[in-house]
């Protein structure tokens, strides 16, 4: 969930290039207008995840306290047609090693001319508009160490040039640099068991191959409809997982990243008070060919009783040609959810939702708060649960693993 208060609206964000070209590009930005014609905003926070139950690993701690702070710099020139933005992150975190990282969200040059915009550097680019998951969301790799949801993404270099037409925006995207997923390390929550081998992961493509992908979109608003149609190719940002036995004789899992071409669908109908939502993707690798979707709505009942209230009903369902055999737990199931809007000065926001497998019908909880205190202050609450996972269901690893996160945070 993001931060609401009076914060600015962020860019579309991105991750790390090389040092030297960083330092010319930011040195020369500089050198165009006086600092003081730059802004700075960011936030910087304390956050404390509680697990209820014990461990199953002993490794593993109940509690786990972190630190955080993400600043953006951002300028712009030429009537608004020139833009930079530097956004660096850091995450300091208790126990889990791996979950302290550096990233630089975003470093960004932006021209936009009338009918284009050329946008180079290290960004953060969503596609979708489903709920419960995001199919064709692929530009990013997501920064699983900072939140399970996904949500959070690491920058990607790239070179992107959109064509803005009145048939609508092609997107044309070059993808140097592949970043893997991270992962929890052995010390922390949640995770599967045993934790993920990233230091063994493999790839069906290596060299230049690896490191290049390419994408295209062609997005466009139709009456009450918005369509966006995506091909992707190159290293697939969702690794599959090997079980192999080390030297020990015990079960290691190593993350395998495919090489694909994924071709994605997403719309959404605009009807009164309804949210018609559709992501389907299909893709094909030296493997197989698999098919998924998520589709569902969202039907709002605005300024309950004249209160300023918004309330959300949202429904989806999920699938996954691959079964047991795919990446996520979600792929025959349902999502039922509440979303509370108070649109009130502290913008305090609420959503609360469950995913039900159609099969063993396992339960996913999950509840996301925020609220501003004082115009700079952001408490955010999450709660995640799960119930009634089986033994040799995937989900049965995260059985212990129900918590709360509490994150406060001071915006500048």
């Amino acid at each position: 969930m993001d931060a609401p208060c009076h914060v600015k609206p962020q860019m579309n964000k991105i991750s790390i290039p090389q040092g030297k070209l960083a330092a010319a590009l930011i040195l020369f930005l500089l050198s165009i207008k006086p600092l003081t014609a730059w802004e700075l905003s960011g936030y910087v926070g304390i956050e404390d995840m509680v697990f209820f139950e014990q461990p199953t690993d002993p490794q593993q701690y109940n509690n786990y306290l972190s630190g955080v702070i993400e600043a953006e710099l951002y300028h712009e020139w030429d009537n608004g047609n020139q833009i930079f933005a530097f956004v660096p992150f850091f995450r300091g975190a208790q126990f889990d090693s791996n979950r302290t990282h550096f990233d630089i969200r975003e470093l960004t040059y932006v021209y936009a001319a009338e009918a284009w915009e050329f946008r180079f550097g290290i960004r953060k680019v969503f596609w979708g508009v489903t709920e419960s998951v995001h199919l064709v969301d692929i530009i990013n790799q997501r920064d699983m160490v900072e939140n399970t949801d996904g949500e959070d993404k690491l920058g990607q270099p790239m070179i992107n040039f959109a064509w803005i037409q009145d048939w609508g925006t092609l997107d044309l995207f070059l993808l140097p640099g592949f970043r893997e997923m991270p992962f929890t390390g052995v010390n922390g929550r949640p995770r599967i068991q045993p934790a993920v081998d990233s230091s063994q992961a493999r790839f069906d493509k290596n060299g230049f191959a690896r490191q290049m992908a390419y994408a295209i979109r062609w997005s466009h608003s139709i009456g009450d409809w918005d369509i966006g149609v995506s091909n992707f190719y190159g290293t697939s940002r969702d690794p599959i997982f090997l079980l192999e036995d080390d030297a020990t004789g015990k079960i290691k899992i190593i993350p395998y990243y495919q090489n694909i071409n994924q071709t994605g669908l997403d719309l959404q109908a605009t009807i009164e008070s309804w949210l018609l939502k559709l992501e389907m993707i299909v893709r094909v690798s030296e493997i197989d060919t698999t098919f998924a979707t998520v589709a569902g709505f969202e039907y709002t009942f605005f300024n309950v009783g004249e209160t300023g209230l918004d309330i959300g009903l949202l429904a989806e369902y999920l699938y996954d040609s691959r079964g047991n055999r795919a990446p996520t737990i979600f792929q025959d199931d349902f999502f039922t959810g509440i979303r509370f809007a108070l649109n009130d000065v502290q913008d305090t926001q609420i959503l609360a939702g469950v995913i039900v497998d159609s099969n063993t019908f396992a339960q996913f909880y999950n509840i996301e708060f925020s609220r501003c205190f004082f115009d700079n202050f952001v408490l955010e609450v999450e709660g995640r649960f799960s119930n009634g996972a089986a033994p040799g269901d995937r989900a049965y690893f995260f059985r212990n693993d129900s918590h709360f996160r509490f994150e406060l945070s001071y915006h500048f």
